[in-house]
């Protein structure tokens, strides 16, 4: 090597390190110096060669920074060439070349050329920055400072002028060179509006967040709004990453499928029976549609869950994404790799404060100052590889939750039937909030499982190099507690899946609640159901309190651990050597070990934790994820068959516990034909469409389908935006054809009485529209689609006669606007019936007949059962057209000929009974009058209906803080405060008798005490007084988190309470303004929030914060002087501080609000999700999902790196502290011991860390605390009048009589808006049969609110038989009436708690209660009778089921008065007979109030109450009120043609 360098060693320790200054040989320079920066550029370049290779072409201008860096580079090549001429000139002379100062140009020539290279090729894939070459520059120039500096102290600058000038020209260009590569190129692709900063931010400007400085300068002026943000980096964007997951995601599933295959050939060769899925056998042979349509399991399930089965998640994402997770891991490594220079370091400096004269090693005072500046520089890079880690790994995170969030709403929309029921909306969107970001908040920390491990070997390893053999004791202990971590993380595991759970069924029954708060209300059972959730939450807090108490163990563990290994190992080592004596060299080096031991020991407890809940969140998504799907292949779609529609041979069931729903179908559908399915209730006419659409599971037979499809369900689907967009649903907008739709589907009027026309926002499943109208807006969706095939499911029993003969003969008919399409038609309607092409006859679940109307007429089959059946019973409608009764009329004559010939007795419509159907008939009258909420809910001039979510600005206020520390308890929380500064103060004076013990007098006498018992004494006293401290501070930390946990649990507790008993107990007009997803977001994230990230971020920030505090009392007492460092890095790190949180709370108020849309459009889109797959539209509502959460993310991902701007620059004042405190001691060499000394950067060192804990914490408790903050508010909300009044109770028999009298009364619906009922003044007499009619928006729906006091009087009074129902409680009023509303609302659980949820009742009255309703046969025939599960929202029951099983409540209540709002407008005839009759029957004695939507339920009554504008216009018997020609009844009357 002398050789190489002409004679000059590479490193000469007297030349550099034992001399007055540090000098480095003239080798080093030309060969070290120069391969440093050259070897990062060609050791990287194989990678970045081949990253730049696979990035396309999109080349950027041509600047003038481009040139200027081009042209710099040639001027550094041509220097380089000219000492390489120079050099081989030279050398030839002596004829050898292998030589440093040739070889050294000659590399860094190659170097410069490579360079040149990487300036082409990043310009032309359009990079705005580079990394690679920035740190080439950078460590280039720190290179350079080596020789410059040695020119200055050898003043070259006089002896060799030219080459000091040559050098200085070349280092100025270097540093030129080093700032142009500090700022970012200008791109060729036009800006995008709100570009995310980061896309066109420097290397440096991306490693300091520099580029975070326009939004934390903006945000800190005014509060951030959603529109000011600016968009997600490509990089995180749903349609980014989303494609990668999917396609990995495909993969395993074929593989898993693959293997499942052979498992299943090698496990049954040769039967073709074996090989049929078990789904579909078994099947009951006797079963129909009148079968419930989802059962519970029989069996009863284990106790132990059943593993996944299935494709495995975290190997997609493994596969996905695991590269980006390694990226992130790497700088971790470096940055352990730092942590353990620290402690070196901090040796060296304890040695040379020490001054010792015989040490020659320290003598010289720069070596000090190169000491602090390795201080400096160590913990500088720490914060560069430490925030680099936690932006990489956030960013990961929130791709892995866009994933993951995506593939939950694609299965949502795509499971069958039967895994649906297993999966409710809110257990969904459970998975959707807590488990994705329980997955999402792990992977930032995915470190912490392989680097504590790393910390604590390498750490171990460090202490035996310093303790030796004592080590031992310590490590003996960490192994200990390895396998009791074991056991307790198993066991959290399990409570944890559990409290899980438990939380699914919380949501589940809330989100029900919500859902059916109207009929709750009505029926005085709010609370009922409030209490029904409270107990569910109190089974997931004691979860909770088990899992927070074995998280003890871990706590304890996190201070006894570290401290047991310090006092093992120092007591082993004091008592093991021959010195007995403890220095400060060896005490203050292991106790920095110790603390970067403590800091891994302390993440592994909070990683297991986490580790758990991410576990569990991964098999639930994993399960969820792995559920049976539609078989798309059950409907083929053959473009060369005949028909448009061809079932042959189909059986379908809906269930496989069930059977089979339809048996041994074979139909055919004639393309441009109109098809009617008729039948009883249960026959399955909804079913035969659901087997088109591919919704059923089909066991046999074949289903081809020809054409697109539009679908209109029987419960119509709105989605809550505006009409004009529920129309298009995601079509582009025609206008004339849309204006022709609107016209045909006869809701022209409707949209002119609504405030906003066609861009009124309709509010959640459609509350601002009737029944008719959201059926209209379903149907003019399917039309204005434009589909070869329209399959409409029952469309017009929601609408009047009139409106149903428009809609016939202008939509669905021969003549109408889908005349030339092909339609298949449900209908209960028989008049209908003569102008379709072919009647399907389904008699349960089989096809009895098909033929035109003609064809079944003619002969006496099911088809006239069916006709006699409902021309018997049928009470002509009051507002039939006189065609469509004309029609009826013909029927009936037709029908009675053909009868009377088949069979003369049985069949024979006998002479009264016509004569009564004739009476009727001239009786009847019309009303053109559908159910809809008064337009006075909707504020004029506004379509906005649902409110923006609100979201706090500026300061989380104190009244926050102090709330949650009310509902802490304040006693105990002051406890608590006191507690944990008493630890912190034991801990800060554990570690300064360290410092005392090292520098004892006595003990540092070695030669004169020797192995003495004085010696021994010593010793003990210390190391009793460290092991009781030790003991002081586990029983401290005990205590305080016994507190801490207990009283946390009460405040979760007590502000769930709180606000749900807000939320039950608010207003109607709250629930129709607010989105019910909204609401569940508070009880589901922001309670989740409550239950276990806010106290442990407080936790975790208490500790932080007083470490920092400690930490500068502990070095300010070490070193005074260093007082004057703490006063403007204090005023710096508040400035800093209060500019950052401004912003970053905005952000997390803004992410919180963003999230609700997320789980609101999820839960609309699985109501709708039979419609968006019929539509074909399930593409457009995933993107919809994903850009929703992209707006949340983007609001994630600002907040995170807002954290990381904050911690860095907060960082960078922790390092000046660790400068500082060196420095210090450095300056204050000979006049401090070095016990103090070790003791002081101990703590200088720890504050840096400590810092950046506080920083997130601080954080981290201002954004979670948003959580008690959006909760509280929801605990402030207006709530109704008390629900028993004490001073004004009814007596117990009341109402006894039934007298109902308005009284001057008026109301609106909320503060602002019109009157809806205006000066009522009317009396309804004892047992009287009153019918209130009136046009749309008259009254009538806002007269059974104020009855019930779902809105308050702004003035007059209801008196019922002489109490004023104001002076009442809600409870004593509400529980006292009873209404049948017209939508049958069931919440899950039994029919039992359907029915009595108070359990008022016994089960001989109960099942008296059903035989009245005619649902005792059907309940006798259920595996489990009223314990059957009705499932959510009674989905295991039909329509006509529910609405029974809601009579059977008003019969169980039975009391003096009952209300009737449409009851029977959904329903088929037969029930709708069956409900009029038990009416009659079991309230023949109370008084009836029935708003009258068809007059043949009213006609017969004692008088009408005639409605309009809120006023009570007539009030007469109807016979008297139609003899006056110049009544509103008549009018009503005479529009429809009747008079």
């Amino acid at each position: 090597m002398e050789d190489f360098c002409n004679g000059s060693v590479v490193w000469d320790t007297n030349l550099t390190w034992r001399n007055s200054w540090p000098q480095f040989t003239e080798c080093f320079q030309n060969t070290v110096l120069i391969w440093v920066a050259s070897g990062w550029l060609w050791v990287t370049s194989p990678f970045y060669l081949l990253y730049l290779m696979r990035q396309r072409n999109d080349p950027n201008p041509v600047t003038t920074k481009f040139v200027f860096k081009v042209v710099l580079t040639l001027c550094f090549l041509a220097i380089c060439i000219i000492e390489i001429v120079t050099a081989v000139h030279d050398l030839s002379a002596i004829n050898s070349y292998w030589k440093a100062w040739l070889i050294g140009p000659s590399i860094e020539a190659l170097t410069l050329l490579l360079v040149l290279v990487y300036i082409f090729l990043e310009r032309q894939k359009g990079f705005v920055t580079s990394g690679i070459l920035f740190m080439y520059w950078t460590i280039a120039n720190i290179t350079y400072i080596i020789p410059f500096y040695r020119k200055i102290i050898l003043k070259e600058y006089v002896d060799k002028p030219p080459n000091f000038i040559v050098f200085n020209v070349y280092f100025g260009l270097c540093l030129i060179q080093w700032i142009l590569f500090c700022t970012a190129d200008k791109i060729s692709r036009p800006e995008i509006e709100k570009e995310c900063p980061d896309v066109r931010a420097s290397f440096l400007s991306r490693i300091t967040f520099w580029w975070m400085n326009s939004l934390m300068i903006s945000g800190y002026k005014k509060p951030v709004t959603e529109g000011e943000i600016f968009q997600l980096n490509p990089r995180e964007q749903s349609k980014t990453v989303i494609p990668r997951f999917e396609a990995n995601w495909s993969k395993e599933k074929e593989k898993y499928r693959t293997v499942r295959s052979l498992k299943v050939l090698v496990d049954s060769p040769g039967s073709a029976n074996q090989n049929r899925p078990n789904c579909y056998t078994s099947i009951q042979e006797d079963t129909s549609e009148k079968t419930p349509l989802l059962q519970r399991d029989k069996t009863k399930k284990s106790d132990k869950e059943p593993e996944v089965i299935g494709p495995s998640l975290i190997k997609v994402i493994i596969k996905t994404f695991g590269w980006e997770i390694l990226h992130a891991q790497t700088f971790k490594l470096f940055y352990d790799g730092l942590v353990f220079v620290l402690p070196e370091l901090l040796k060296y400096l304890i040695q040379f404060s020490k001054n010792d004269p015989t040490d020659t090693t320290w003598r010289e005072d720069w070596k000090g100052y190169v000491l602090a500046a390795g201080f400096f520089l160590t913990v500088i890079l720490q914060s560069f590889f430490f925030h680099q880690l936690f932006f990489w790994g956030v960013g990961v995170g929130l791709r892995i939750r866009a994933c993951l969030v995506s593939a939950v709403y694609k299965k949502a929309l795509t499971m069958n039937n039967q895994a649906r029921k297993g999966a409710t909306v809110g257990e969904i969107v459970n998975l959707m909030s807590v488990d994705t970001e329980n997955i999402q908040n792990m992977i930032p920390y995915l470190w912490a499982c392989w680097s504590s491990v790393l910390q604590i070997g390498v750490c171990l390893y460090f202490l035996y190099d310093t303790v030796k053999y004592a080590m031992f004791a310590g490590l003996g202990f960490l192994i200990l507690l390895f396998p009791f971590n074991g056991v307790i993380m198993n066991m959290m595991q399990k409570l944890q899946k559990a409290k899980m759970k438990e939380k699914d069924n919380r949501i589940k029954l809330l989100t029900e609640v919500l859902n059916g708060i109207k009929i709750l209300k009505l029926y005085a059972w709010e609370m009922s159901f409030k209490e029904k959730i409270e107990v569910i939450r109190n089974i997931e807090l004691s979860l909770l309190k088990k899992e927070s108490m074995i998280g003890l163990f871990f706590w304890f563990s996190w201070i006894l651990a570290p401290y047991m290994v310090s006092m093992l190992t120092f007591g082993v080592y004091v008592y093991s050597i021959d010195t007995h004596f403890l220095s400060p060299e060896v005490a203050f080096v292991a106790i920095s070990l110790l603390n970067i031991l403590r800091f891994a020991v302390n993440m592994a407890p909070w990683m297991m934790s986490e580790a758990v809940k991410a576990f569990v969140s991964l098999k639930r998504l994993n399960k969820f994820l792995n559920n049976d799907d539609i078989d798309l292949d059950c409907v083929s779609h053959d473009l060369e068959r005949d028909d448009t529609i061809s079932i042959k041979d189909g059986t379908f069931m809906w269930d496989s516990e069930v059977g089979e729903c339809l048996k041994n179908i074979n139909l055919t559908v004639e393309e441009g034909s109109l098809v009617a399915i008729v039948g009883q209730v249960g026959a399955g006419k909804s079913s035969i469409l659901s087997a088109i659409l591919g919704e059923m599971m089909k066991v046999k037979g074949q289903v081809n389908v020809k054409g697109s499809v539009a679908y209109v369900p029987q419960q119509a689907w709105i989605q809550n935006n505006s009409v004009q967009n529920n129309i298009l649903f995601s079509k582009p907008m025609r206008s004339d054809y849309y204006q022709q739709v609107i016209k045909a589907c006869a809701l022209q009027p409707d949209l002119e009485m609504l405030p906003s026309g066609d861009a009124t926002e309709i509010g959640e499943n459609g509350i601002n529209l009737s029944g008719g109208q959201k059926q209209r807006v379903s149907l003019a969706r399917a039309v204005y689609h434009d589909t070869d095939i329209y399959l409409l499911d029952d469309p017009l029993s929601a609408v009047d006669s009139n409106v149903g003969k428009h809609l016939f003969d202008q939509v669905i008919g021969n003549t109408g606007l889908l005349k030339n399409k092909t339609r298949v038609l449900v209908t209960h309607g028989i008049h209908w019936l003569p102008k379709v092409d072919k009647i399907v006859v389904l008699t349960n679940g089989c096809i009895t007949e098909v033929g035109t109307y003609e064809e079944l007429l003619n002969h006496a089959g099911p088809f006239a059962e069916f006709l006699t059946a409902y021309l018997t019973n049928d009470k002509e409608e009051s507002d039939e057209d006189p065609d469509v009764r004309k029609t009826k009329e013909m029927i009936l004559q037709r029908l009675v000929s053909v009868t009377s010939d088949e069979d003369g007795d049985g069949r024979r419509l006998s002479e009264s009974e016509s004569e009564k159907g004739l009476l009727l008939r001239q009786k009847s009258l019309t009303m053109k009058e559908e159910k809809m909420e008064d337009k006075s809910r909707i504020q004029k001039g506004s379509h906005k209906l649902i409110e923006e979510e609100k979201a706090e600005i500026g300061n989380v206020k104190l009244g926050v803080f102090l709330t949650y520390a009310r509902a802490i308890g304040m006693p105990y929380f002051a406890l608590y405060m006191v507690l944990y500064i008493m630890f912190m103060g034991v801990s800060i004076f554990s570690n300064t008798w360290i410092s005392y013990w090292t520098e004892d007098q006595t003990l540092n006498n070695v030669t004169v005490l020797g192995n003495s018992s004085l010696r021994r004494e010593k010793n003990d006293y210390y190391f009793g007084v460290y092991g009781g401290l030790g003991a002081a501070q586990a029983a401290l930390i005990v205590l305080i988190q016994l507190i801490f946990v207990y009283r946390t649990i009460i405040a979760s507790r007590s502000l769930h309470q709180r606000m749900l008993h807000n939320i039950v107990r608010s207003p109607m007009s709250f629930f129709d303004t607010t989105p019910t997803g909204r609401i569940v977001n508070r009880f589901s994230d922001d309670i989740s929030t409550i239950d276990g990230e806010l106290p442990n971020t407080f936790f975790m920030f208490m500790d932080s914060l007083l470490m920092v505090v400690g930490a500068l009392v502990v070095i300010s007492f070490s070193t005074p002087v260093f007082m004057t460092v703490i006063l403007p890095l204090g005023i710096l790190y508040f400035l800093v501080q209060r500019f950052y949180i401004t912003t970053s709370r905005q952000l997390k108020r803004l992410e919180s609000k963003t999230r609700s849309p997320i789980y609101s459009h999820f839960g609309e889109t699985v109501t709708g999700a039979s419609v968006i797959r019929a539509f074909g539209l399930q593409g457009e509502f995933i993107l919809e999902s994903q850009k929703r959460v992209d707006t949340n993310q983007v609001f994630t991902f600002a907040s995170n790196t807002a954290n990381r701007w904050l911690g860095f620059r907060l960082e960078l004042l922790g390092n000046f502290v660790v400068l500082a405190a060196a420095i210090f001691a450095v300056l204050a060499r000979g006049s401090i011991q070095g016990g103090i000394v070790g003791l002081s950067i101990s703590y200088a060192l720890q504050i840096t860390e400590n810092l950046n804990w506080f920083v997130r914490m601080i954080s981290q408790l201002e954004t979670n605390v948003v959580a008690v903050e959006r909760v509280s508010e929801y605990t402030k909300t207006p709530v109704e009048a008390d629900l028993i009044n004490e001073f004004q109770r009814p007596m117990p028999g009341w109402p006894s009589k039934g007298v109902v009298e308005f009284k001057n009364y008026s109301t609106r619906y909320r503060s602002g808006l019109d009157l809806v009922l205006r000066n009522i003044n009317f009396k309804v007499n004892v047992a009287e049969k009153v019918g209130i009619v009136g046009r749309t928006g008259a009254g009538k729906s806002s007269l059974t609110l104020a009855l019930f006091r779902l809105i308050e009087p702004t003035s007059g009074s209801i008196v019922i038989d002489d109490e004023n129902l104001s002076h009442l409680g809600l409870h004593d009023s509400r529980s006292r009436l009873t209404i049948l509303p017209q939508d049958p609302v069931l919440f899950s659980g039994t029919l039992r708690m359907n029915l009595d949820p108070m359990d008022s009742y016994n089960d001989q009255t109960l099942w008296g209660a059903l035989e009245h309703a005619h649902l005792k046969d059907f309940v006798e025939g259920l595996p489990s009778a009223l314990e059957y599960d009705c499932g959510e929202g009674g989905q295991n029951l039909s329509v006509g089921q529910r609405q029974l099983l809601c009579l059977a409540r008003a019969l169980l209540r039975k009391t003096k008065i009952l209300i009737l709002d449409e009851a029977t407008a959904a329903v088929d005839m037969e029930t709708d007979e069956l409900i009029q009759n038990t009416i009659k029957q079991e309230f023949n004695d109370c008084t009836v109030l029935t708003i009258a939507h068809r007059l043949n339920t009213v006609i017969d009554y004692d008088r009408i109450m005639v409605l309009d504008q809120g006023e009570v216009k007539e009030f007469d018997n109807p016979q008297v009120l139609l003899q006056r020609t110049n009544s509103l009844f008549y009018q009503l009357a005479k529009d429809a043609g009747i008079v």
